[in-house]
This record gives C-alpha cells, sequence and structure tokens, in this order.
C-alpha cells in the first residue's frame, strides 16, 4: 500500500502543485526528488513517484509550472523553459524549494536523498548537485546540461546515470559525453545509456487531445521536433533508473550502507 497526494508551495514567485508518494508506514525511506521536462508535471511523473513508493522510496514529483502543462503549445513551453534554463541560481531557488518539502515530510531519510529528473528538470536537479546537495544517485534522461566544467563537480559524491536517445537532436549523444568527461575529470562515478533510435522525451507516450492514450507511436498535439516515443527504451530507462536506486540508495528493507 502507498498513500499520495497533492502538495503545494511557494517557489518561483508562483505556487506550485507537486505530486508526493510514500508507502505505508512510518520510515524512515530514502527520499527521491522528480523533476518533470518541459511540458510539466504529467501523470507520467506521478507514475514514476508511485512507482518509486512501491519499491519503498518516499517521493516527490515537484512542479515548476504552477500546475500547468504545456500540450499542445511548444511556443509556451518554450517562452517559460529557456529563460528557466539560462538562469542556474533561478533552477537552483526551485529546486532547493522542492526539496525542502520533500525533507520535511515525516518519514524522510536527509542521509539517503537521490534524485531523477526529465529535460528541464534533469537540469533543475544538475544545479542542486553541483552546488552541493548530498544525492547518493541521480538520474537524468535526457536532460539539459549545465557547462561542462570539471571544476564545479570537484568534491561532489553520488553514482550518476545519464540517458539519452540517439536520435535525440535537444540531448545528443556528443553533448552527453562532453559533459560526462567533466565528471570524469572531477572523480565522479558515472554511467551512460544511450538508447538507439530512441528520440527526445521517449518515454512519454502519445496521447490525445482529451489527454486519453493513442495507442500508437505518433503524438497528436503539436511538440517540439525531435519527439517521440519508444516503448521498449522506456522501460529499459525506468528500470536502470530502479537499479541505480537500488545500487547507491537501497531501499527501507534494505539500506545501503
Amino acid at each position: 500500500m502507498i498513500a499520495t497526494r497533492e502538495v503545494t508551495y511557494d517557489a518561483d514567485g508562483l505556487t506550485m502543485v507537486a505530486h508526493l508518494a510514500r508507502p505505508d508506514g512510518e520510515g524512515p525511506w530514502p527520499a527521491v526528488l522528480i523533476g518533470h521536462d518541459g511540458i510539466g508535471l504529467d501523470d507520467y511523473q506521478r507514475g514514476r513517484a508511485d512507482d518509486l513508493a512501491e519499491h519503498g522510496y518516499i517521493a516527490l514529483a515537484m512542479d515548476y509550472h504552477a500546475g500547468r502543462t504545456y500540450f499542445g503549445d511548444p511556443e509556451a513551453m518554450l517562452a517559460r523553459v529557456m529563460p528557466l534554463m539560462a538562469d542556474p541560481a533561478r533552477m537552483e531557488a526551485i529546486g532547493r524549494a522542492a526539496l525542502d518539502v520533500l525533507l520535511a515530510e515525516p518519514g524522510a531519510d536527509p542521509d539517503r536523498l537521490a534524485a531523477l529528473g526529465y529535460g528541464a528538470g534533469g537540469r533543475i536537479v544538475l544545479e542542486l548537485a553541483s552546488a552541493g546537495v548530498p544525492f547518493k544517485a541521480l538520474a537524468a534522461i535526457h536532460p539539459g546540461f549545465p557547462a561542462a566544467r570539471a571544476d564545479d563537480w570537484r568534491g561532489v559524491d553520488g553514482a550518476y546515470l545519464l540517458c539519452t536517445g540517439s536520435e535525440d537532436p535537444l540531448c545528443t549523444p556528443d553533448q552527453l559525453l562532453a559533459f560526462t568527461a567533466a565528471l570524469q575529470n572531477a572523480g565522479i562515478d558515472w554511467r551512460v545509456n544511450v538508447y538507439g533510435g530512441a528520440k527526445h522525451a521517449f518515454w512519454a507516450a502519445p496521447t490525445n487531445a482529451d489527454g486519453s492514450l493513442t495507442g500508437g507511436t505518433t503524438h497528436v498535439l503539436d511538440t517540439v521536433p525531435g519527439v517521440g516515443h519508444h516503448a521498449v527504451h522506456a522501460t529499459r530507462a525506468w528500470q536502470a533508473v530502479l537499479d541505480l536506486l537500488d545500487e547507491a540508495v537501497g531501499s527501507a528493507d534494505n539500506p545501503v550502507p
């Protein structure tokens, strides 16, 4: 059994509407902060939090669009996201506000902290990590990358998983490897998964205008170029995230020393 609820909090001058999922009982549980991609907090990221709770983690799927999603309106999404991505201090503040909410939850273990981010949400959790938040594990799926400077990562601990699709024009394998070169030079424990044939946001199943699943591979609503669903790789990427967390953080029943 798990428990879920909506959590509101203030950040970036807005009222955010996050999704919290926790196992049954009193904890303590390892805690996972989840950052959604540029479209907004949707049922997929809520589902990631719920699945993590089933695996023994307390998880907060943060919000940085004040409850709004931008399905079918890529221009408005870019107008919101691009200024944010150009302002590391603003991203860090948004991430810290969500992290404070997660760690204030009874049962959240601050010594077993992890992060998961998609797209711009991946950039947010990377900014938190480079600023010193002690994540034991961090998974970023087709993230936006900060500047590849090893000095920004010296003294940072934790295990890192970075994933993208071979056909992603927004988070290319070359960009990913350039960033991991900085992690390597800083002595970070990192790994990379590149999924053959996958495009950007390969985990996002196409929906109809009413939000129902199309059952196909083509998005009905407008998206940015290079977006496409790949169901097999979506499953593989999620398993890679679970494997990382199990190895680096453990669970409530099987903690990593």
